[in-house]
Order: structure tokens, then sequence, then C-alpha cells
């Protein structure tokens, strides 16, 4: 193959997601020379579909949360079978990314006092998600692009060349990582467009290629999630680990076909939304596990006045974590009390007013 394209870095970044972005600047600022190889086109990954905000203790909204309540909160929503250490991390670290972001330029929604806006989210016993409206993680894209264009903006003027420390490659599939005498020595992959073949030599690769769930029929995931990284991963040696933990998003649209599997915000449920089976009734108060009794109501006159009143109140079960509202869902459904079309109903209209729901969940409103 005489003719086969080469490149030489020290680090490839598989993924251009919000991880993948942010590890190609820390690398970038550490001197290297890092290339970011994309499926799609720069902007597109998977991260834009973030739409609710992003976790972070900085107690805005209620100065009783912190670090510590986070990472209660993040284990106990893992039924206690996190990597405790990680989701430390996560806790300690969250407010510190978020401010990172704002200083990079990310526009985040303010409070009445001018601090970044933070709203409720499922298995969050504070207002804990700071927000851009419901497309949060298409402002973090967009910030984290501007932070790769500003690095390279700066080696221009450095090195003459943009592109000469820090280059991205989008429409590029990566199909092996290449490994020499037992260590990563690059990946190989292969143009979307034309198919010709593409070589990366590089010492250090990292993976960060989001999930799977277009393995799914009905997802909201894009279609790059195909699991590519996995593959690569186990292809090369590693060890996958935790592939039972796929967490479904529980509310998406259901019908018609044309909008079947797009995402519906869990901002509409952190704001006041309700889920109700076709008898009308709202059935979350019948699936609060044990673990979660001391923290969310038990009934419907609680359940509102939570929202007037956080502190004398336990939360409405409609923000229970992720998988308990998606079981509760699904066994609804298999009891026949669900839609025609195979779903429960969520409704924010008795809560928020139209022009509300212009305001606080944009991409909500048609």
């Amino acid at each position: 193959m005489t003719n086969l394209e080469r490149h030489s870095y020290d680090v490839v970044v598989i993924g251009a997601g919000g991880a993948g972005l942010r590890a190609a600047v820390e690398a970038r600022e550490a001197g290297l020379r890092v290339a970011i190889i994309c499926k799609s086109l720069f902007g597109k990954a998977h991260t834009v579909m973030a739409e609710g905000g992003a976790a972070a203790s900085m107690g805005n909204v209620n100065d009783n949360d912190n670090w510590q309540v986070h990472f209660r909160d993040t284990m106990r929503g893992g039924k206690f079978l996190n990597h405790y250490r990680m989701a430390e991390l996560h806790a300690k670290e969250s407010p510190d990314r978020i401010w990172e972001l704002e200083q990079w330029g990310a526009l985040f929604d303010r409070t009445a006092e001018g601090k970044i806006s933070q709203r409720n989210f499922g298995g969050h016993e504070y207002p804990r998600l700071a927000h851009v409206g419901d497309r949060t993680g298409l402002e973090l894209i967009r910030t984290m692009q501007q932070r790769i264009v500003a690095l390279q903006q700066k080696d221009g003027k450095t090195y003459q060349s943009m592109e000469s420390h820090l280059k991205v490659f989008p429409e590029l599939t990566v199909t092996e990582i290449i490994k020499e005498d037992g260590k990563v020595a690059g990946v190989y992959g292969y143009w979307r467009e034309s198919g010709a073949e593409v070589l990366f030599e590089a010492p250090a690769v990292i993976i960060a290629t989001g999930g799977v769930g277009k393995t799914f029929k009905i997802t909201s995931n894009s279609w790059e999630g195909t699991g590519d990284g996995h593959a690569l991963a186990l292809k090369a040696g590693a060890n996958l680990v935790d592939m039972e933990f796929l967490q479904f998003h529980p509310t998406g649209m259901v019908w018609p076909p044309s909008v079947r599997g797009i995402l519906v915000t869990e901002s509409v449920r952190g704001e006041g939304g309700v889920l109700t089976n076709t008898n009308g009734e709202r059935f979350m108060f019948k699936y609060i596990p044990d673990v979660f009794k001391d923290k969310y109501a038990d009934n419907e006159e609680e359940a509102d006045r939570w929202y007037t009143d956080q502190d004398n109140n336990r939360r409405p079960p409609e923000l229970l974590p992720r998988d308990e509202v998606a079981r509760a869902i699904n066994s609804e459904v298999k009891a026949g009390r669900g839609t025609e079309h195979g779903g429960v109903f969520l409704d924010v209209s008795k809560r928020l007013s139209a022009e509300v729901i212009k305001k606080r969940l944009p991409s909500m409103w048609h």
C-alpha cells in the first residue's frame, strides 16, 4: 500500500463529543500533537442530544447542595454498584467543569441573582442541572468547538499552521487499533466518502465513542452509537465490564412513526410534567422503591406541594432515577394500561403556561 495515507501524532482521540473534545483540549494544552477523529461531521456528535442540563452541585438554587449529597445521590441511583471513586471524582469536579465551560464562552441560563440557573432532575435531591434552555448539549459542543478553534488559532501564530498540532478528521471511521509489541501504536480507518484507507501512528489512543444505543430498534441515540469503541477496545485486548448497564431514557416519542424514538427531555418532568396511564392514573406512586421512600412523595397532594415548598415536602416520583421511571412505564404498558401505540402520557401543560413552556423548554414546543 504505497499510496496509503499516513499521519503521525502523539495522541489520537476517537470521538468528537463532549468527552472526546475535552480530552483533546487537555492533551493539546499539555503540549502534545493531537488528532481528533469523528465518524460524522464535526459538531454533530450525540452530545447535542443532552438537552436538559449537566449535574453539578454548585448550590446556586439551594445552598444545601454540595458534592457529598451529589455523591450520595449518584451512589443510591446506581444501587451502590457504582465505581465509588469515579462517582466521587465526578461529584467533586463537576462544578469546576461547568465554570470552565462558562469561562470558555458557554451561555448558561441565569437566576434572578445572575448565577448559573439549575433545575430539578430525576434522582437529584436538589436543583442541580446547569442548563441552556433544553439545548444544553448543543451549547456544550459549540463551546468545545470554539475552544478547539482557539487552540488552533494560537498554534497558527506559533507554528504558522492552525492544524499543525491539533487537527480534526471528520467523516472518518476507525476500524482497528494498531498494536506493536503488545503496545498501542496507532489506529487504522477509512474515509466514509471515498473509502480510502488511512493510518494514524500514535503511542496513545483515547476512545470516546459513546454508547451502543443504535443497536436497539427504537432509540433516541444518534446513528453513530453503534458500539464502535467497544469493539475496537475488545479487539485490542481490553476487558469490557458492566456491559449490562445500558441506560434507557424513560421518555421519548412513540407516535407517529416519523418521530418514534425522538427524545423528550427529562426537563419536562423536572419542570412539573406528570406521567399518567390510559386510566388517567398518575401511576408513579406505585413504583417507589424502599430505598427512596424517605425522599419521594407517596400521594399527589404532597408531590404537588413540593413545587412551591421543597424544604417541607418530598419530591414527586416522576423524578425518581431514570431506570426506575423506565421500568414503571414498561410495567404499565405490559399490564395493558398503556396507549394503543405502546406508551403512556406525559403532561406538563397543567403546571406551566404556554409562554413558560416556550421559554424553559423551547425544543419541546411544537
